[in-house]
């Protein structure tokens, strides 16, 4: 059986990117605190919402990146 090997490069990219959408998250957050009036209690109150959104931009992503590559893919040029 044939190991899979994931790059060190590769995983920062990806915790780079996952750390930008919880940033993203926080700030939307924010908004809609500010938004609505509330009290700055709710950033702790609501932070497993913040988890779910962050996961939810990171799967929105994922879904992203595979049309990209499925409309990309019949255009590569095929190596032997």
């Amino acid at each position: 059986m044939k190991d899979l090997v994931i790059k060190g490069k590769w995983i920062k990219r990806e915790l780079i990117v996952l750390t930008v959408l919880f940033l993203s998250a926080v700030i939307i957050n924010v908004i809609g605190i500010v938004k609505h009036d509330t009290r700055w209690i709710e950033m702790l109150s609501q932070l497993h919402v913040v988890f779910i959104l962050t996961l939810l931009l990171y799967a929105l992503l994922w879904l992203v990146r595979l049309i990209i590559f499925v409309v990309i893919l019949p255009f590569r040029k095929k190596n032997k």
